[in-house]
């Protein structure tokens, strides 16, 4: 099986970009070194032959249990999903990345970038340098960690409840109600579920 043009033209332009290539289902990954992820976009969007003009999705992947143990090189991977109206064709980036190290941002390159870059920051902590706009999009502002995270606790928040208290049950609130009541009434009449 020949190799694709998209891969030809890479490694012709920027020979050290491409760490592994790897093809499962039809579908082919290329993993990217961080330092040519913009070159190489620009690439894939701007040659007349490829046009990678939408950016589909933007994810991360936490590795954690199989860079521990030495199966993974680093902890966590992003991974651009990008296709080709003109070819029909996708095509996967991978850039990895380990705690405390960025990636480049591709909102220059693809405007739509903006927002997943913003989600997989939030979700797995992972920054990226020069987006315009690097904040929490999904969870509050004063939340602490990132969710998505293998480290991130399970558990949640420990609610203290006291022992034997019972809560109001709905048959005894009665309320005023405009619309129609479960009495089939209407107007201003208190209401019961009774």
């Amino acid at each position: 099986m020949s190799e694709r043009v998209e891969i030809q033209k890479i490694r012709e332009r920027y020979p050290d970009a491409i760490e592994e290539i790897y093809e499962f289902r039809g579908d082919t990954w290329l993993y990217v070194r961080p330092e040519y992820l913009l070159r190489v976009c620009q690439l894939l969007r701007d040659d007349p032959d490829l046009s990678y003009l939408y950016l589909s999705d933007v994810m991360g992947i936490d590795w954690l249990p199989k860079w521990q143990a030495g199966e993974k090189p680093k902890r966590f991977e992003v991974v651009y999903n990008l296709y080709s109206p003109v070819s029909f064709r996708r095509i996967f980036l991978k850039v990895r990345v380990n705690e405390g190290e960025r990636v480049p941002s591709v909102t220059p390159i693809w405007e739509g970038a903006n927002y997943p870059e913003r989600e997989v920051y939030d979700m797995f902590g992972i920054p990226f340098e020069g987006h315009p706009n690097l904040k929490r999009i999904l969870m509050p502002d004063d939340w602490v960690g990132h969710p998505l995270r293998k480290d991130f606790p399970l558990g949640g928040e420990e609610i203290p409840f006291a022992q034997g208290t019972m809560g109001p049950a709905v048959e005894d609130l009665m309320h005023p109600h405009a619309g129609e009541s479960f009495e089939g009434k209407t107007g201003t009449e208190p209401v019961s579920g009774r």
